[in-house]
């Protein structure tokens, strides 16, 4: 996906021409089919984090549970279901085999301004190593599920799981978590719980903004990070 969009800029810019498509393409939005509704176990789940049970993460991409995870978050996250594109990960939380919550995690933006001061990198340092970054873009628990604590538990064993998993998935490690709160809608306590670090808010530009006019919400930025050695690992020419 990422060569393709790349020599599709590169045939508007003029630099190169590419013969007609042979079909219409189901990779946009308005080509593609959204996540089939299917019926979670919806039983409540409340008491004490202690009281729940074992929980299990089952990374669920390119497995028969992948559209389950994605049925669930077209139906109960307040941004549905989105394509990831490049290297990702799937996550399904159950207890008791009853699934109560989905993370998923992807490659990480391009620039990000307070980030990329936090970590202090070059440019060049930027573009070699960004992809031992990894970005939270969904994170939910289930409306029927009521555990406190549950979130923050869930982000600090994640902490461990996802750098494991991208190694065995991608062949490389992972050294900096990071994520976006809408401050409208979170507080970003259980980030918070879990040691995240707030790192600044964003521009609301997007990232294919054309001028320097606000065009989406401000997010608020936080991020963690999985070595003490981060820095120097990720500035690493």
């Amino acid at each position: 996906m990422v060569c393709r969009g790349l020599l599709l800029m590169l045939d508007r810019a003029g630099a190169i021409e590419l013969p007609p498509a042979r079909c219409a393409s189901r990779n946009r939005p308005e080509g593609r089919d959204r996540p089939e509704p299917l019926v979670p176990d919806n039983r409540p789940v409340r008491g004490p984090l202690g009281e729940l049970g074992v929980l299990e993460f089952q990374q669920v991409r390119r497995t028969p549970n992948e559209a389950l995870f994605n049925s669930l978050l077209e139906q109960y996250h307040y941004l549905q279901y989105q394509q990831p594109v490049g290297e990702h990960l799937k996550y399904l939380v159950s207890t008791k085999g009853q699934v109560i919550a989905c993370l998923a995690w992807c490659s990480a933006p391009r620039h990000l301004a307070s980030r990329d001061r936090y970590i202090g990198w070059s440019v060049e340092a930027r573009k070699r190593n960004l992809r031992l970054l990894a970005y939270n873009t969904r994170f939910l628990i289930l409306p029927w599920v009521q555990v406190p604590h549950l979130a923050s538990h869930i982000l600090g064993r994640m902490a461990k799981i996802v750098p494991r998993d991208w190694q065995q998935m991608y062949a490389h490690p992972v050294y900096w978590l990071e994520t976006f709160i809408d401050p409208a809608r979170f507080r970003g306590t259980c980030y918070r719980a879990a040691n995240w670090q707030w790192l600044g808010t964003t521009t609301g530009r997007g990232h294919n903004a054309p001028t320097k006019k606000r065009t989406q919400p401000v997010k608020e930025l936080f991020g963690l990070p999985l070595r003490r050695r981060f820095r120097e690992l990720l500035s690493q020419l």
